[in-house]
């Protein structure tokens, strides 16, 4: 147990100082908040809504996180405001960030376009004092010996697209634009900072009959310093209640054929609860230490769309 952790240690300290660092979330289409502050007042609804994902299952210190966010639109649609809360862990590292969005929505002749802003705060705490941990070198100054923990404020901005009622989205963000540093070390130069982290995302709905939506979309991911990452997922919504779906995810070892395959099942419960799980297959060397990844969301529409009324941006977007 105490090498699996130290593993996943060695393995998070190159990812917070070059690699991607802003979570991943396989059913990203329920939780375009967390990738764009564009999206904020989209739906016709006030929506709240809750992720958890543990990430290879099974393997110490891996990394899991929880989100709750909240948006709706605001004066005739014009604005849509939102917030995010999301913990995240890995190894020794939680962070604790706080996002605030505002959209403003330009209703144009086919459509909607949002120019989103973001604020954040966030805490990263590091408890470097945990017993599990044995440094090499017992005086090096770069190795903090009790818990350290640091707020990095942030602001980012975004784009999103929505036509009316034509079926298809399309965003642009980067939600975090300074570069704070990241390093517990009191003495020396700065290691690891935040970086960058471009996001695009689109789909696009066809619907086969009155009962069935097919709907590929994607997400695609750049780090500045880190190799590309995209998701790309094929969703089915049977009688706008039944949902699954399957997502090829790039990225990870280089000598395999991808990150993962993942597959969702979910279903619109009530008029206002909705609930969906994933599992992720991975395809990496990683997969022999772990045995998968689990993600679950609860959406709640707190004014849902009637029957049969057309609305868009409704699952499984």
């Amino acid at each position: 147990m105490k090498k699996c952790y130290l593993f996943m240690l060695a393995v998070s300290i190159p990812v917070l100082a070059a690699a991607q660092q802003e979570q991943m979330f396989t059913q990203f289409m329920f939780n375009k908040m967390a990738f764009n502050p564009g999206y904020a007042g989209s739906f016709v609804s006030p929506t709240l809504t809750t992720v958890y994902r543990q990430q290879w299952i099974g393997l110490e210190g891996a990394p899991n996180a929880q989100v709750l966010s909240y948006n709706q639109a605001a004066v005739n649609g014009r604005v849509g405001i939102g917030g995010t809360i999301m913990r995240q862990q890995i190894g020794i590292s939680t962070n604790l960030t706080f996002d605030v969005a505002y959209a403003y929505r330009v209703k144009m002749q086919r459509g909607t376009f949002a120019v989103g802003l973001q604020a954040s705060m966030r805490n990263i705490r590091q408890n470097w004092a945990d017993s599990r941990i044995v440094p090499i070198d017992q005086n090096d100054p770069g190795i903090p010996l009790d818990t350290k923990s640091k707020f990095l404020p942030n602001f980012g901005v975004g784009i999103y697209y929505l036509p009316y009622n034509d079926g298809w989205y399309a965003g642009l963000a980067i939600p975090r634009l300074v570069g704070n540093s990241i390093d517990f070390a009191e003495f020396g130069s700065i290691f690891s900072k935040e970086v960058q982290h471009i996001n695009a995302m689109g789909g696009i709905t066809f619907k086969p009959n009155e009962d069935l939506k097919i709907t590929p979309q994607g997400l695609f991911r750049y780090a500045i310093g880190a190799p590309f990452d995209a998701e790309m997922n094929v969703s089915l919504l049977l009688k706008e209640k039944f949902y699954g779906g399957v997502t090829y995810r790039v990225g990870g070892d280089t000598k395999a054929l991808g990150e993962s395959v993942d597959v969702m099942l979910g279903m619109q419960m009530t008029d206002n609860l909705f609930f969906s799980l994933s599992y992720d297959i991975g395809l990496t060397r990683l997969r022999k230490f772990n045995a998968g990844s689990v993600e679950a969301t609860v959406r709640w529409w707190f004014n849902p769309p009637a029957q049969g009324e057309v609305v868009p941006d409704r699952p499984p977007f």
